[in-house]
């Protein structure tokens, strides 16, 4: 570092810090001494302070009926003239992989099922680092999952239980917060496993494992959460030491991280109240949890403000009109398509698929396009032929913002 005399004083710790993530990778080019700085983790603690944007969304296609994973991805950067989608960002990692989760800069993956070994991955795309670890033994076998009654079978010698191969009703979350965890020497974080259960008695719960960077270890949670509905669109969202998954069932699952404590919280609005079926999402913005409904009333946007009293409030509302009017060469008699969707077997015209900062990943008809909250304004992103045949089914969408974090030991 004495290459540049200046680098083993605050200055550059100072300026560069301010920098986001994307310019700064570029800068690790300029020379040994700025690349051994810009790597080293006492600046990258400082650099983390700064809020990165979002730079894009990771897109993950999945079979509407088979249960096979698909071996390709799509990621959609924003913010750059001339959008091009890239399929080929994890092939750092040594096999073909379907993404699940996303952290505060960092992805988790698995390999794509089925598959003799799963493996899970959680990595940083932004500097290439990964590591891996094992589905626990049980669950080895092409992603085999385990059912029984735990109010009947918890405490016998023998437990009776069912396998359901390629279960669907597993969802994988990440959590990684660097504010609270130091990385000083090594990066911590949890993977999160829920799954959704059946006993005999045709009541569902769900149940919890989760996975330590500071253990290497699974450990199945003794929490679990009784309620009868799916996980819907299936992705985690972690939000101030909680996760949370969207329910087809007018219900957020909540699982405090730490206490392993478990609730539902109440939509804002039920759903049942339209005459169409609305679409929704959850996501983060300004560091707490939102609500997003397209229905026939427009797109409302509503900010969690209690946890315990599931208390919402509206933070943004917009007509289906207002948004044709302000957006004329994108939207076309939306207000008659929206509303024609009265059955759950029908396709959405317009689903949301992800919110993060205030921008909303949204698909109209055969087309993605980014709206901007604050301007009101939509930019088309690309069409659904460009992610895949199978991309209009249930896709897995994460926000996705860079980091500097690394993942090998300091």
């Amino acid at each position: 570092m004495e290459e540049l005399g200046f680098l083993n004083t605050d200055i550059p710790i100072d300026v560069l810090s301010r920098l986001p993530t994307k310019i700064l990778l570029g800068l690790k080019c300029v020379s040994k001494g700025w690349n051994c700085l810009i790597s080293d983790r006492s600046f990258i603690k400082v650099q983390l302070k700064k809020t990165e944007p979002v730079v894009g969304f990771f897109f993950q296609e999945r079979f509407q009926w088979c249960n096979d994973d698909i071996k390709s991805y799509s990621y959609i950067p924003i913010g750059t003239e001339g959008t091009e989608v890239w399929h080929t960002i994890f092939d750092f990692l040594p096999e073909d992989v379907t993404v699940l989760a996303s952290s505060n800069g960092l992805v988790c993956c698995r390999s794509c099922m089925p598959s003799p070994d799963p493996v899970i991955y959680v990595c940083n795309p932004s500097n290439k680092d990964w590591v891996s670890l094992k589905w626990d033994a049980h669950d080895k076998r092409n992603n085999l999952a385990l059912a029984f009654d735990p109010f009947e079978d918890a405490i016998d010698i023998s437990t009776n239980f069912k396998v359901d191969a390629h279960n669907k009703r597993i969802s994988l979350a990440l959590a990684f917060d660097p504010f609270q965890d130091p990385i000083d020497i090594s990066t911590s974080f949890k993977v999160v496993r829920v799954r959704q259960m059946e006993t005999d008695r045709e009541d569902s719960y769900f149940s919890f494992e989760i996975y330590s960077s500071e253990t290497g270890e699974w450990r199945k949670s003794k929490e679990i959460c009784q309620y009868n509905r799916d996980l819907s669109k299936n992705n985690g969202i972690f939000i101030g030491g909680l996760l949370h998954w969207l329910t087809d069932g007018d219900q957020v699952l909540t699982f405090h991280v730490k206490n392993e404590l478990s609730w539902l919280l109440s939509e804002p609005f039920p759903t049942t109240e339209f005459k169409s079926i609305p679409e929704t999402c959850i996501g983060e913005s300004e560091g707490r949890l939102h609500y997003v409904m397209i229905s026939e009333d427009g797109l409302q946007v509503w900010v969690l403000e209690d946890y315990y009293e599931s208390k919402w409030a509206l933070k943004f509302s917009v007509t289906l009109e207002e948004m044709e009017e302000e957006n004329p060469q994108l939207l076309y008699n939306i207000c008659q398509r929206v509303g024609q969707r009265v059955a759950i077997d029908m396709t959405a015209w317009m689903d949301p698929l992800a919110f993060k900062d205030g921008l909303l990943f949204m698909r109209v008809s055969i087309k993605i396009y980014l709206y901007h909250i604050e301007t009101r304004k939509m930019e088309e992103l690309c069409t659904l032929s460009q992610l895949g045949t199978n991309s209009m089914f249930s896709p897995t969408v994460l926000p996705y913002t860079m980091s500097l974090v690394p993942l090998t030991r300091a």
